[in-house]
């Protein structure tokens, strides 16, 4: 266990490499802990499952979509307690050094909007070419879903490789994310920020424990590590809808832009 007010960026950054990221026990606990899954979940970004209804939601453009708008607002929402969950991992210390990840381009947040509401998102972090989700959440029907739709478009628009979503469960399941070894995990991981594409690792969806980080017999990577284009995607809207236009300019493309995008490569 750790106390402290927010963790170091360059500590944090440093366990996302290693594959170890830090929660909470409650809202309300003044401490942190390490997390290293022995079964670690990752949604593959070529088999996002785009369903028929969800592909109506998105095209539909019923949410307003925004990126790195109100990031301190959406890890808020995340922290929040709900009907299923009464309590979350997200503390004091959790926010303050993920507000000083995104403040520094490390960290990022997609967030739904019904009206000036904040209906829904969900932010993460981004180190090379590995993008790491930490929470999302649904205050209207849809949201989550239909942000993580328009995270996966802009990860392949940016040339990322990876996204990790740390634990599995039935609705990240629905949506394509598989389990895999740690193991797995680290090799893919490592092979992503040395500036490969980790395609031949993780195969072992589901199968077996996992292990630490050694058992990989690969090296943690160092910095600089080659980033992905968190912008791209604006691009590639803007010129496949002539009326993105400056009033867009913080939001993401229109949905039939995601629809298509997410198509070619699912």
């Amino acid at each position: 266990m750790k106390h402290f007010d927010s963790i170091d960026p360059a500590l944090l950054l440093s366990a996302y490499a290693q594959g170890i990221f830090p929660m909470a026990d409650g809202a309300d606990d003044p401490s942190v802990h390490w997390v290293e899954p022995r079964l670690r979940a990752i949604l593959p970004l070529d088999g996002f499952h785009l369903s028929h209804s969800l592909k109506k939601v998105i095209v539909s453009d019923r949410f307003r979509v925004t990126t790195d708008t109100a990031f301190a607002d959406m890890v808020a929402l995340c922290a929040e307690p709900a009907g299923d969950r009464p309590t979350t991992w997200i503390n004091p210390v959790i926010k303050a050094s993920y507000d000083r990840l995104f403040q520094i381009g490390h960290a990022h947040s997609v967030e739904c909007w019904l009206g000036d509401e904040l209906a829904g998102g969900l932010y993460g972090v981004s180190l090379g070419r590995a993008f790491f989700g930490e929470s999302m959440v649904s205050r209207a029907r849809d949201a989550s879903k239909v942000a993580l739709a328009h995270l996966v478009a802009r990860l392949i628009a940016g040339g990322w490789k990876l996204l990790d979503c740390q634990f599995i469960t039935a609705h990240l399941a629905s949506l394509g994310a598989i389990e895999i070894r740690q193991a797995d995990y680290l090799a893919r991981l490592y092979s992503v920020l040395a500036g490969g594409d980790g395609a031949a690792f993780g195969a072992g969806a589901g199968a077996g424990a996992g292990t630490t980080g050694g058992a990989t017999g690969v090296a943690v990577p160092s910095p600089p590590f080659v980033a992905g284009d968190w912008g791209a995607l604006d691009a590639l809207g803007a010129a496949a809808a002539p009326d993105f236009g400056a009033e867009r300019a913080t939001g993401s493309p229109p949905g039939y832009v995601i629809a298509q995008l997410l198509t070619k490569t699912s």
